[in-house]
């Protein structure tokens, strides 16, 4: 029993100081959002007079109206809207996701679509495509973040500002020579960034996992 009392003990010592471990790592990730936050809820002088606050400030609507409608060169609606994903439909990582899936299809399967008359076609529609669900959502996941922070491609292939995507356009925002930085407005537009990839990722967390788990089989 002794024994036994002296296991329970360390077990629940071991679990505390993973919880621990685990909750600081997350309030040291959390930090540098929560100060960016902040910073998009004051005001420029409050930023760049030290020190810099920790509680939200008072220009949470202004600072965010500004960053959406007006920007610092082009309104952040509009390079939202521009950090679509549609050009990276076409993917090596697609490929492999669905042909990883697609092997553990039983041929069996096809041909007993094939003897109840059903066309190639129609046995992609109504059977593959079903059972591709949570493939279709892991790739969603993927690629939607992998193309919502392409920096570098889509530098090259525009040079319209108001083609800009989010990160191109925050990259565009930093002054040059002399000129004075919008922190607010900057701050406002680094939260925006983040807001769709984290509501993608949470909404479709399970089938995203589901997914990566059934192209591995």
């Amino acid at each position: 029993m002794e024994q036994r009392s002296g296991m329970v003990e360390k077990r629940g010592m071991g679990l505390w100081l993973t919880h621990s471990f685990m909750i600081t790592g997350v309030l040291i990730i959390f930090f540098p959002i929560w100060l960016a936050f902040v910073a998009s809820t004051v005001t420029q002088p409050e930023i760049v007079s030290p020190p810099m606050p920790l509680l939200p400030g008072g220009h949470f609507w202004e600072n965010y109206k500004t960053a959406l409608l007006s920007g610092v060169n082009v309104p952040v609606a509009t390079m939202l809207m521009n950090s679509l994903i549609i050009p990276l439909i076409a993917s090596a990582t697609a490929t492999f996701l669905f042909r990883q899936f697609f092997l553990t299809i039983p041929d069996e399967l096809a041909e007993a679509a094939r003897v109840d008359g059903a066309q190639p076609m129609r046995f992609f529609i109504d059977i593959v495509l079903p059972m591709s669900r949570t493939n279709i959502a892991a790739l969603f996941v993927i690629l939607f973040i992998y193309g919502w922070n392409q920096y570098l491609w889509p530098l090259l292939i525009t040079t319209d500002p108001e083609m800009n995507t989010i990160v191109m356009g925050i990259k565009q925002m930093f002054p040059s020579g002399d000129d004075v930085a919008e922190w607010p407005v900057i701050m406002a537009t680094s939260i925006l960034a983040m807001i769709p990839p984290v509501i993608v990722v949470v909404s479709m967390q399970k089938l995203f996992v589901r997914g990566l788990v059934d192209s591995e089989k």
